[in-house]
């Protein structure tokens, strides 16, 4: 079971693109008012709730690679594959990864807010309070951890081998089941990728006429009797008495 073919992983690589535009998101929110008098603390006090408190949530539950935080795929329709993969969630990378993003998130939370006010005409609050842009600013903050999580989880995990990847399974099946945060609704339902392209290779052949068999002997014989026939038709008759020999017969006759 290769973890290439699950169509999840590839789609959590989609936060390489999504981190950048959500840190230009919190520097735009940050902008829209001026910092307290003491912004270290209230840099502090926000990085505490959008990441501390959430760090330790998934140090206890590892988010799921299967929820894509709006919608999920279903327990029940989850192939064996993708119960595997989550089995091996449950290893050290899957947790090593928090307190890495939660440094990281600190000192980008810390350089985005000291330089937000070059940013105040293009805020969309500007104007507000202070606590209503620190208080927008941890949700986001929230989401950040969360998808560096899971794009950490994602590169590790379709960089294991198969083997790799049910021996951690039977070690899951053999404990307790994996306890992981599965957050969305559960409609999602992917194919996966090998399926697809299986099917993609086979249609051109599936459309293809069959192959043409060998002619028996009796039609052989039919098809020798057709072209043989004309030839038959166009035989040479016998010779004919010329029209000057059949002349002077008459002129005999006449005399």
């Amino acid at each position: 079971m290769n973890p290439r073919s699950e169509p999840l992983l590839w789609l959590q690589l989609v936060a390489l693109g999504a981190i950048p535009l959500e840190l230009l998101l919190l520097l735009l929110v940050l902008a829209g008012a001026d910092p307290g008098p003491l912004p270290g603390l209230e840099r502090a006090l926000v990085w505490g709730l959008g990441v501390l408190a959430p760090s330790l949530l998934l140090w206890r539950r590892p988010a799921d690679c299967a929820s894509l935080l709006l919608v999920q795929v279903p327990a029940a329709a989850r192939t064996s594959q993708l119960r595997q993969i989550n089995a091996l969630q449950q290893s050290w990378p899957s947790r090593i990864l928090l307190p890495l993003g939660g440094a990281l998130l600190l000192a980008a939370l810390w350089i985005v807010d000291s330089r937000a006010a070059l940013a105040g005409t293009l805020s969309p609050l500007d104007g507000a309070s202070r606590l209503v842009t620190l208080m927008l600013a941890v949700p986001l903050l929230a989401l950040l951890l969360w998808q560096w999580q899971q794009l950490g989880q994602a590169i590790w995990l379709l960089s294991r081998s198969p083997q790799q990847v049910e021996q951690g399974g039977n070690r899951g099946d053999a404990g307790t089941s994996p306890k992981l945060l599965s957050l969305g609704l559960p409609l999602l339902l992917l194919p996966a990728l090998e399926a697809q392209r299986e099917a993609t290779m086979a249609t051109p052949f599936a459309d293809a006429p069959p192959p043409a068999s060998e002619p028996s002997a009796a039609s052989a014989e039919r098809v020798a009797a057709t072209i043989t026939t004309p030839a038959a038709a166009v035989a040479v008759e016998p010779q004919q008495t010329s029209e000057e020999d059949q002349g002077n017969d008459l002129d005999q006759q006449v005399d």
